[in-house]
């Protein structure tokens, strides 16, 4: 069984004990498997799947202010306003994602309620976003396995990029916030 099948058994066995509908977010290290994990999940029960990263930061929201915030660097207002809000309600919706690559939002994409809604990606569990979820995942990898994986996804110059900013950026908010230890579930993803 791979790794991200193994893996999303796991976390289904854990929601099978909990009342539904259920949202629950996927956070962890960068290149740990939230992105995997979440279509793994997908295939297994048809569930959408939302990724934080289409929520980050516009260029005009980006103050020294907000960004020296743990977990500021992603729009967590309008995440709560225009996804978890609705979903509580059983609600149909819509929002726009944000391409990182034009600075913009794009073309909107529509959700319908779904027994299962599965939220993926660092920041997921921002304290702001916290009691909306019934279930908190946190995905761990060793330092040097996530510099492998990172490479090999984004290449030397991507490399860079993430030791330099990202991954400092996360750990700071994992160390803020507690958040392996306040997660319900914890995977080490070490050759999964």
């Amino acid at each position: 069984m791979s790794g991200a099948l193994s893996s999303a058994k796991e976390v289904l066995a854990r929601c099978r004990q909990l009342s539904r509908p259920l949202v629950i977010a996927i956070d962890g290290r960068c290149a740990a498997g939230k992105t995997t994990l979440a279509a793994a999940l997908q295939r297994e029960t048809g569930c959408p799947v939302l990724h934080l990263d289409h929520f980050f930061l516009r260029p005009e929201q980006r103050t020294p202010q907000r960004l020296a915030q743990p977990g500021g660097n992603v729009d967590w207002e309008r995440f709560l306003a225009e996804v978890l809000l609705p979903l509580e309600k059983g609600r149909p919706f819509s929002y726009r994602p944000y391409d990182c690559h034009t600075q913009s939002l794009a073309e909107p994409v529509s959700v319908l309620p779904a027994p299962l809604v599965v939220v993926e990606g660092s920041y997921s569990c921002h304290p702001a976003l916290w009691e909306h979820y019934g279930l908190h995942v946190f995905l761990t990898i060793s330092p040097a396995e996530q510099l492998r994986r990172i490479r090999q996804r984004n290449g030397e110059a991507g490399l860079t990029a993430f030791r330099e900013r990202w991954i400092p950026l996360e750990e700071a908010y994992f160390q803020a916030f507690s958040l392996p230890g306040r997660c319900e579930l914890c995977l080490d993803m070490e050759g999964r």
